[in-house]
């Protein structure tokens, strides 16, 4: 909810004098002026700039696996011999 910082403020004697009536139904309307938004529709029609990459070609080379590198079959990252923690079922140190 905005605030008007302009508009003048209310005494005590107006804050004593507001009915509890009114109050709860100030309160009401409020909350039926709350917008139910689904999240994922809106995301949808957000464009961030810049993010068409059709047009773009990977600039990336690739090499083969080195002698020194193998694959880890739990995680599926390459990595050094050195972090080789079992050779039997090629596994990294980090995830055995």
């Amino acid at each position: 909810m905005t605030t008007d910082y302009d508009a003048p403020r209310k005494t005590d004697e107006d804050v004593e004098s507001d009915s509890i009536q009114e109050l709860q139904s100030r309160r009401s309307d409020a909350a039926s002026s709350v917008v139910d938004e689904d999240e994922a529709q809106a995301a949808e029609d957000y464009e961030l700039p810049g993010a068409d990459l059709s047009g773009e070609e990977l600039a990336v080379r690739v090499l083969p696996p080195q002698a020194d590198e193998f694959t880890c079959s739990e995680c599926f990252l390459v990595h050094h011999k050195s972090q080789l923690a079992d050779a039997a079922n090629l596994i990294c140190s980090e995830c055995a």
